[in-house]
């Protein structure tokens, strides 16, 4: 289903809360317990803030009794009768949530207290906004930072000419974005054609494209970099090159500006250099055969002469190392 399959008619509640939090879920329990007590450390009562686990129909561990255990009756649960995948989840996610801000959190990431504070201030000072992000560190399962996303702008307010940015790439993370609950029901939520990744990519970029996105240098989400994670078990088939081309193309089905077509066309380079980046990655791990499908991958994705270069080196870099195995071997 694309986006334009957009989220069922809700009820209007008696008292709509300010905020939904929503947690998708599916065999995290360690991690949930993380996620969950970064929001209910916020400690905004229950007509304010809707607290929702939204489980894939986990098979190896009991999301709703960790929700029961740290909620102790504030946080609603709630268990697909099948596993629906990641994407249709997050749709759940928009469908189930009554607040007039969604905050779709990822059970493996996590926010820090006083993110709830921060975007309720942005969405106040600046009311025209669709969505509000913050700054974002990505941290290893270990724990240890590894790197920390880019300031957009000094001062919090609205980012001038997001689109020109947020259309050529992808610079923030799922924990940093917060949406405004009318923009979902004018926009649609998340496109399930891609099977992998960039889903979230694709519908942040929808939104700069529609709607004025604010933003808070304060480092204040957290997102944890999972080996296990959907996108890193996609590279070794290359789906997940294949999805960010699907994406590509869903966007330039709807930015139809000059300026819009300028900003989509340098995508394709900057995601070959994602796939490079990770045949890379896989030539060092001895992975030779994954590295070749994100090899071409980034040549489908790419054929400018930057992206050329790029591969023909790793290429070089691959026989290189190709042929120190082997006279190991």
């Amino acid at each position: 289903m694309d986006w334009r399959g957009k989220p069922a008619a809700v009820v209007e509640p008696p008292l709509r809360p300010r905020w939904s939090v929503m947690i998708p879920a599916y065999n995290v329990a360690d991690d949930l317990r993380r996620s969950l007590s970064s929001v209910l450390e916020h400690g905004w009562s229950v007509d304010v803030m809707q607290i929702q686990v939204v489980d894939d129909a986990s098979t190896t561990d009991d999301a709703a009794r960790i929700a029961e255990e740290l909620g102790q009756g504030r946080v609603e649960f709630f268990r697909q009768p099948v596993n629906v995948g990641h994407a249709r989840n997050f749709n759940t996610c928009v469908e189930r949530a009554r607040g007039h801000f969604v905050h779709i959190l990822h059970s493996d990431d996590w926010v820090k207290r006083g993110f709830y504070d921060e975007m309720d201030t942005l969405f106040r000072a600046f009311p025209g906004a669709g969505a509000a992000f913050c700054r974002h560190a990505i941290v290893s399962s270990g724990g240890n930072i590894q790197r920390v996303s880019a300031v957009e702008k000094t001062a919090p307010g609205i980012i001038e000419r997001w689109f020109e940015r947020i259309g050529a790439e992808l610079p923030l993370q799922p924990p940093s974005m917060v949406v405004h609950r009318a923009v979902y029901e004018d926009l649609g939520s998340f496109d399930t054609r891609m099977a992998s990744c960039a889903e979230d990519w694709e519908m942040w970029a929808r939104i700069a494209a529609f709607y004025p996105v604010a933003f808070t240098p304060q480092i204040l989400a957290y997102y944890q970099d999972t080996e296990g994670s959907i996108t890193k078990r996609s590279i070794s088939s290359g789906q997940n090159m294949k999805d960010v081309r699907r994406a590509i193309n869903i966007l330039g089905g709807y930015v139809d500006t000059s300026v819009g077509r300028s900003v989509l066309a340098r995508a394709p380079e900057n995601w070959a250099k994602w796939g490079i980046y990770w045949s890379y990655t896989l030539i060092c791990r001895g992975e030779f055969k994954s590295a070749l499908v994100q090899l071409w991958q980034s040549l489908l994705c790419s054929q400018s002469r930057r992206t050329l270069a790029a591969v023909l080196n790793m290429a070089l870099f691959f026989l290189k190392r190709r042929l120190r195995v082997l006279v190991r071997s």
